[in-house]
């Protein structure tokens, strides 16, 4: 078996990235800037682009009271993430219409979703992770991909948090353990 990481066996996640979700950023530009660019250089280098988006039936059925995080999601009228308007990647991210779709229904990509299943399908080994928020989605997928043995990067800048230091402290010392770590530029002059 090869085990060299290259254009081929790599997909750029780009996760959570849906307009209510993407509302909770604040200034939203910078990081959709960085993903959009990251976007541009996957697909001008046949990288695959795979979007993750978190959707719901009608009503939440999914969703256990007793799952904190999901509770406000629940609670929140704004969020609309249990209908097809809700799961619609952000207007301003370059998606085009055969891209890959992932809908998952918990805060890891992997988790109720056939991600893995497309993954192993396509012979998907490295991935690049980008989306909102870095200490939900990110983490959480960077977590579990290491567990199930991906190599990984992480685009710092194509992450945001609502908290800026735990944004900082997570790209700085906590997923460099897992994963390297760079922005978009330098992942788009080196990959």
């Amino acid at each position: 078996m090869d085990n060299k990481i290259n254009k081929q066996n790599t997909a750029l996640l780009v996760m959570d990235v849906q307009g209510a979700i993407v509302k909770m950023v604040g200034n939203s530009a910078p990081m959709i800037n960085s993903i959009n660019k990251a976007i541009s250089h996957a697909r001008a280098n046949n990288i695959l682009v795979i979007f993750v988006v978190i959707g719901f039936r009608k009503g939440y059925p999914e969703m256990s009271p007793d799952n904190r995080s999901f509770a406000f999601m629940k609670a929140n009228p704004n969020m609309s993430l249990d209908n097809e308007e809700g799961y619609k990647v952000h207007e301003s991210i370059a998606k085009e219409p055969n891209d890959i779709i992932v809908t998952k229904k918990r805060v890891s990509a992997f988790t109720g979703s056939d991600l893995e299943v497309v993954l192993r399908s396509l012979g998907i080994r490295h991935l690049v992770l980008t989306g909102f928020a870095t200490s939900g989605v990110v983490l959480s997928t960077l977590r579990e991909a290491a567990d199930k043995d991906y190599v990984s990067t992480v685009l710092a800048d194509c992450c945001a948090d609502r908290d800026e230091e735990v944004h900082r402290v997570l790209t700085t010392k906590v997923f460099t353990r897992q994963a390297d770590v760079m922005t978009a530029d330098e992942w788009c002059n080196n990959a």
